[in-house]
């Protein structure tokens, strides 16, 4: 595995919320658009929300793996937040397999 980007939470940075927010959407809809893709997401802890119904994000997750890129949402933190039946992106895994995807990329880029 080349890149793995992992999201941990369904806002991006520090700070005011609502900017977070805007600025994990933005960033999951410019990926869409750039030239190198990575080729796996991993979404742990609230970033699994982002993978599920009503998601702002949702369909530009949707389209990215459409065009390949594999997503991946921790089942522990699925199960947590009460989403089992509700994520539409990628699909639910658990953390062995985590642990793995991440020992095995060459670039972890962690938003």
């Amino acid at each position: 595995m080349e890149k793995v980007v992992v999201i941990n939470s369904d806002k991006m940075g520090i700070g005011n919320e609502e900017l977070g927010a805007r600025l994990i959407g933005n960033f999951i809809k410019t990926l869409l658009g750039a030239e190198k893709k990575p080729q796996l997401l991993v979404l742990y802890n609230a970033g699994v929300k982002l993978a599920a119904v009503g998601s702002p994000v949702l369909e530009s997750l949707q389209a990215l793996e459409n065009m390949g890129v594999e997503i991946i949402s921790c089942g522990t933190c699925v199960n947590f937040y009460g989403l089992v039946d509700k994520i539409e992106a990628g699909r639910v895994s658990n953390m062995l397999e985590i642990v793995k995807v991440l020992m095995e990329a060459k670039i972890v880029v962690t938003i």
